[in-house]
């Protein structure tokens, strides 16, 4: 997903940079979960 133009109230843990915003995905993981909600 690209994050462009997306307010993201409290989460900006979770774009960014390994070590730099966010934690990097584990070797062991094949991916990174987001979870957000969506109001109209």
């Amino acid at each position: 997903v690209h994050w462009h133009g997306f307010f993201q109230k409290g989460t900006n843990w979770a774009d960014g940079p390994a070590f730099v915003n966010q934690c990097p995905i584990a070797q062991w993981r094949i991916a990174f979960l987001y979870d957000f909600r969506t109001y109209n």
